[in-house]
């Protein structure tokens, strides 16, 4: 294997660990953190280790990456387990899954039977499974399981809290970047639209003789189909890399191509990835996430400036295999207006499903749960009133026990008001509606316009009004496999295979579904 700079620190890590059983490592883009640490502790014990990831995308890469650095195969030595997809054996000791997927697996084995470590890695993003991740597996620590060896990872996180809470876990850096990468500003072209501004940098990164493959980041879907219409006739060819294609389609994204490549990507290649060939970043400096609007009762997609430590992680994709450059499209003086990290998501979303969780889960009060960072008082009032009045828990305010009826809602992973659709339709008769609808509800606009993929965009997520055309283009795509022709009809293949995934899943988890399942056609039918 090639010799990466984690592999430097690696006794000395293997030393903390096997001593306290816990450490936070901070290590900078391409050093090999996520590809090395998890196999080399496989060695401290006989259990099995699992590698935490935020995105589905990084978790099947990072375990075909490991398998092939080891000489391993995919599913056996090393498996993965994400949403919908499980690849591994009995055989298996190295898991690699998304953080949603550990907190489905802890419902069921609270204790972690047979595990004898688990990585989180890129904590920076403070997704609520990685913060409930952390705090579950340090109590479990605390009580039960004081061998189980837990190790925190990033790049560019703030260390020393996360340390303090794991009374006292040493702290531990890699060092410096295995490669430079030369920061650039663009502000010149900010009077453009971004699909403009990304043209301009291209054409001025492709100029270079050691541009190398591009990868340029972008806060969505739409951005990336306006981007991508903007460099018609490039010279490079232009792939998207976002979490609604198919795994064929990133597939093509990520591995080596005959020709030079621009890479228009989500967040989705911020952490974890290594896109071979990739030598030059172009960072929009926009990112879209998730905030809870009081007004609506809902989480509201909302685009915003990257924080400081994601500008440093977006920077570090050009420097994992070579010096680099990163292009940023926005003035030097703006970094001083950015904050220092990214905002966790216990702060900005609705608490509600992680409220109902919890309380299935770990106890009625949530108040009393260990928390990392918790949540202001007047959020996780606002998500008891809301499990009230859905008649998830007896009564509004703190330490209300869950209602049979709610613990029925836990069950079923979508929000609760979703929930409580699914079980109000199952007494209705009509579990397959009820389940496609929270489907078409949960997920990703379903809707696009325009005449092709090369001119679709999205628009605004479907009202019930429009839930019969949904539901039929729902049953429709299914019939036809999803093709990419359904563009042009103003719906978007991957949101509709997405949502005909979640509808089977929702079916599976009820027990009356079980018996006789469901096609989405037969949803479409009972509308």
């Amino acid at each position: 294997m090639q010799r990466l700079p984690i592999d430097d620190i690696m006794a000395h890590l293997l030393t903390e660990v096997g001593a306290a059983r816990r450490l936070v490592l901070t290590a900078p883009p391409g050093s090999g953190k996520s590809t090395r640490v998890p196999p080399a502790l496989l060695g401290l014990g006989a259990g099995s280790v699992l590698l935490l990831q935020p995105r589905r995308v990084a978790a099947r890469s990072l375990a075909a990456r490991i398998a092939s650095e080891r000489g391993w195969r995919l599913g056996e030595e090393v498996g993965y387990q994400v949403r919908f997809e499980r690849v591994g054996s009995r055989n298996t000791r190295l898991w690699v899954m998304t953080e949603g997927t550990l907190t489905r697996r802890l419902q069921d084995d609270p204790y972690l039977e047979g595990v004898q470590a688990v990585v989180l890695d890129e904590f920076h993003e403070r997704s609520l499974n990685s913060d409930l991740a952390l705090a579950w597996l340090a109590e479990l620590r605390r009580t039960v399981r004081p061998e189980l060896a837990l190790v925190v990872m990033s790049a560019t996180m703030d260390a020393a809290p996360v340390a303090r809470f794991l009374d006292g876990a040493p702290l531990l850096d890699a060092g410096t970047p295995p490669h430079p990468v030369a920061l650039r500003h663009l502000p010149s072209e900010r009077t453009l639209p971004l699909g403009g501004q990304v043209a301009s940098a291209v054409t001025q990164a492709l100029g270079q003789e050691d541009c190398g493959d591009v990868l340029v980041f972008l806060p969505g879907v739409g951005e990336i189909r306006a981007c991508a219409d903007a460099l018609t006739g490039c010279a490079a060819e232009v792939l998207p890399l976002h979490g609604r294609l198919s795994l064929d389609e990133q597939e093509r994204a990520l591995r080596p191509g005959p020709r030079q490549r621009v890479i228009l990507s989500t967040n989705v290649a911020e952490t974890s990835l290594t896109i071979p060939g990739v030598r030059t970043v172009i960072d929009s400096g926009l990112v879209r996430v998730s905030r809870f609007d009081p007004d609506r009762g809902l989480d509201t997609l909302v685009t915003e400036d990257i924080s400081q430590a994601a500008a440093a992680q977006r920077a570090g994709r050009a420097g994992r295999t070579a010096p680099g450059r990163c292009l940023r499209l926005w003035p030097p003086a703006a970094d001083l207006r950015r904050r220092a990290y990214t905002d966790p998501e216990i702060a900005r979303v609705d608490l509600a499903p992680v409220v109902l969780l919890l309380k299935a889960w770990h106890g009625d009060d949530v108040t009393r749960f260990p928390w990392f960072e918790a949540p202001a008082p007047e959020r996780l009032a606002h998500a008891e009133e809301l499990l009230a009045a859905l008649g998830a828990s007896a009564r509004a305010g703190a330490a209300a026990a869950l209602t049979a009826r709610g613990r029925r809602i836990a069950e079923l992973p979508v929000h609760p008001r979703l929930g409580r659709l699914i079980l109000d339709a199952l007494d209705a008769g009509a579990p397959a509606l009820g389940c496609s609808l929270a489907a078409l509800l949960s997920g990703a606009p379903v809707r696009s316009s325009g005449s092709g993929p090369r001119h679709a965009r999205e628009v605004a997520p479907p009202s019930m009004v429009d839930a019969r055309e949904d539901l039929a283009a729902l049953a429709r795509a299914a019939g036809r496999g999803f093709p990419s022709a359904l563009r042009g009809e103003g719906f978007d293949p991957g949101a509709l295979f997405e949502a005909a995934r979640v509808q089977g899943e929702l079916l599976r988890a009820l027990p009356v579904a079980r018996a006789a399942p469901a096609a989405p056609a037969a949803a479409a039918a009972a509308a």
